[in-house]
């Protein structure tokens, strides 16, 4: 049997090292489904480390083949054909999986630990709060290994390498423009980073951006997806929160005050106004029970201006509340004190009709 193995390597070599490689990537298929199997029943009692897992299942399915056909190629006699190419290309394969591996794991990671915190419960500032340093750490660990892989990528090319060398060493320029052309990456990189770590902003806030209401719908590593009451999308660039000043309502707590203006007349009576008011908060699902008062905040030449301030459990509730309110406060005053709607009052001199007499009539004489 070896006299045989050994004819067949001195005739044809090509042939035995693709039967080795063939029986290498058998074996670290195998290795790989009773690898996956032992961990993932082993990480059962652990979330996280059962999500990295199983995230890393397929990339792991191509790195350890990869893996022995590397072993194999190095091993293989250096006077064969066109061996030089195939372990190249080998390596760039290997090279390719062990980042999609590592990337892979960085998200299994950030959906073991979201999947920890539910953001569907009544408080969950500090969920939105682990989602969102979760999610963009894990998108820029991602987006560094991603940049790491093709630099390694590129760094097997000799060719290249040396003419990258060369240009950098001729002239300083190629690094200046090549700065200046990152700059907005990894500016928002940082600017990604300063987000997870400070938290000016998570994922659901409710945010007032360039006078646009709406909630923050996504962070990624580059922009935010602000998803505006009317169902648009506002896309806005990391670093645009670094620089610039914008209205965060939920930023430690969801609770909310929500006014509500009218404009009535000088003799409108307050105390119905506000047992209306009283009985509509009590009765609406919205309300937290907190805050419901009116008074009189601003007077013109013509009205007044009332205030009905009211609270809520977060900002949507908050402007349904502020809604009913403003309906059956005005409901009451066209029912009960028509009178007291704004009216337009005129000061008449000289021949000008006296108050009372009919449009059009002539003055007294």
């Amino acid at each position: 049997m070896t006299g045989v193995l050994v004819d067949l390597l001195q005739q044809d070599p090509w042939t035995a090292t693709a039967a080795l490689a063939l029986v290498a990537v058998v074996a670290a298929l195998i290795a790989h489904a009773i690898l996956g199997a032992v961990l993932r029943r082993a990480t059962r009692g652990a979330p996280i480390l059962n999500a990295m897992v199983t995230a890393a299942r397929q990339p792991a399915g191509a790195v350890l083949p990869l893996f022995a056909l590397q072993a194999v190629w190095t091993l293989a006699d250096d006077h064969l054909r066109t061996i030089g190419g195939v372990r190249h290309v080998n390596g760039l394969l290997l090279i390719g999986a062990v980042t999609w591996l590592a990337s892979s794991v960085l998200r299994g990671l950030r959906q073991g630990i979201t999947a920890q915190h539910r953001v569907d419960v009544e408080d969950n500032i500090q969920a939105r709060r682990i989602h969102t340093q979760a999610r963009v750490l894990a998108r820029t660990g991602q987006v560094i290994v991603l940049l790491t892989g093709i630099a390694m990528m590129l760094m097997t090319f000799p060719g290249a390498r040396q003419v990258g060398a060369s240009l950098l060493a001729s002239a300083g320029v190629v690094g200046i423009v090549g700065g200046l052309a990152a700059r907005p990456v990894f500016s928002n990189l940082i600017a990604g980073l300063q987000l997870a770590l400070a938290q000016p902003i998570r994922l659901d806030d409710v945010l007032i951006v360039n006078n646009e209401w709406g909630r923050v719908e996504e962070i990624t590593g580059t922009y935010v997806v602000l998803r505006i009451w009317d169902e648009r999308r506002m896309i806005i660039p990391l670093q645009w929160f670094i620089e610039n000043p914008f209205q965060n309502w939920t930023r430690t707590s969801a609770q909310i005050h929500q006014p509500v203006y009218l404009h009535v007349d000088f003799s409108t009576p307050l105390e119905p106004l506000r047992a209306e008011l009283q009985r509509v908060v009590e009765s609406a699902p919205e309300w937290d029970g907190r805050t419901a008062q009116l008074v009189i905040v601003d007077a013109t030449e013509h009205t007044m201006k009332l205030r009905a301030l009211i609270s809520a459990r977060a900002s949507g509730p908050a402007f349904d509340l502020g809604c009913k309110v403003r309906e059956a406060l005005f409901a009451l005053l066209v029912r009960d004190y028509p009178h007291c709607l704004p009216n337009q009052r005129q000061i008449n001199f000289g021949d000008a009709p006296q108050p009372g007499a009919a449009a059009g009539a002539a003055p007294a004489g």
